[in-house]
């Protein structure tokens, strides 16, 4: 899952730079430019991948170093 949520970030890192939307002058919704929706897009799916990375590939053992950090100042007090 590691290695699917890196290739989703290469993508959008490679779909961010995009040089063949720059002389495109659409409106979407009528109001909104073409690439100013295109990045709006964009965003969105990198927060999806963000969410997917902390929910999968987050590495364990920083969450077990933070439960025994809890349970040592709990302990001492």
């Amino acid at each position: 899952m590691k290695y699917l949520i890196w290739g989703l970030v290469l993508f959008l890192v490679v779909i961010h730079q995009d040089v063949w939307n720059w002389g495109n002058d659409r409106l979407v919704f009528g109001f909104l430019p073409f690439t100013l929706a295109y990045h709006a897009g964009i965003s969105i799916a990198a927060s999806v991948v963000w969410f997917l990375a902390a929910t999968f590939a987050w590495p364990q053992h920083l969450e077990d170093d933070a439960m025994s950090a809890t349970e040592t100042e709990e302990g001492a007090v």
